[in-house]
């Protein structure tokens, strides 16, 4: 027995959350998108040291080999690093950045900046990286369309004072976008988010219901985007436009657990595969 499994208590899923994973798990064709960090992943210090609990993977896995089913990670990593972590199944589609970034099989094309904006962002990480050099304990993340100052190990009162310096010179300027999440703030030279990433997903792929599930400030983007036959399921106790929610990594393990076996039940019939 595993750690992991040791560490697992028994299944603890609401039953209003269950009732709606198995009407969802009846839909025609089933997107089930996931954010990974702090969803998927518990949250770790060292971005590159995330990686997914092995439930969820397994059970993600699963998910994309039936019919009529689509599995997706939006995150705001790019999608180098979120391929890295994630060992995504081959048929799973991918969004980085924010939606900045997409992969929807072989062929995709790569974002490209163009010269305005490749000046532009090299002006933003210029101001981010003054500011990170005077607050110890920040650091930033270059991404294709953006930098990102990351304070999870820095002192309280040195993260709020740099995100407020990097607020105050970059907020409004023509061309930047900014977000905040878990100890970081986000910057791009494209305007993307979860939100759109999601409606994007749902053209793309047909779907006729989707379940997502997130647990950052930027999560809510995408819930909100969500219709009235669709599941969305926020992870952690903060503030949440989610009808449901779950406390940690490992109910999300046992959420797709649940719906990998409620869609199996419904496919059953099903002879095709995508």
């Amino acid at each position: 027995m595993t750690p992991e499994t040791a560490a697992t208590p028994p299944l603890s899923l609401p039953p209003e959350l269950l009732d709606a994973v198995h009407r969802i798990a009846g839909t025609d064709h089933l997107l089930v998108a996931m954010d990974f960090d702090g969803t998927i992943s518990p949250i770790v210090d060292h971005a590159d040291a995330a990686r997914p609990l092995q439930r969820s993977a397994a059970a993600f896995a699963e998910l994309a080999k039936l019919p009529r089913t689509t599995t997706a990670l939006i995150s705001g990593r790019a999608l180098d690093s979120l391929r890295a972590v994630a060992s995504p199944p081959e048929a799973t589609l991918l969004i980085g950045s924010h939606g900045a970034e997409a992969w929807m099989g072989p062929g995709s094309a790569e974002l490209r900046l163009d010269d305005a904006q490749k000046e532009l962002l090299a002006e933003v990480r210029e101001v981010l990286a003054g500011i990170s050099q005077e607050a110890p304990g920040t650091v930033l993340e270059d991404k294709p369309a953006g930098v990102v100052l990351h304070t999870r190990r820095a002192a309280d009162d040195v993260a709020e004072d740099a995100v407020a310096a990097a607020r105050a010179v970059l907020e409004g300027r023509p061309g930047v976008y900014l977000k905040n999440g878990k100890r970081v703030l986000e910057t791009s030279v494209v305007h993307s988010s979860k939100g759109e990433a999601v409606e994007f997903l749902r053209q793309a792929t047909s779907a006729t219901g989707i379940l997502f599930a997130g647990d950052d400030v930027t999560d809510e983007d995408a819930i909100a985007r969500l219709g009235a036959g669709d599941v969305g399921v926020k992870v952690g106790l903060d503030f949440t436009q989610a009808e449901f929610r779950v406390e940690a990594p490992v109910h999300v393990a046992e959420l797709l657990e649940a719906v990998l076996r409620e869609r199996r039940r419904a496919v059953s019939g099903d002879s095709s595969h995508m």
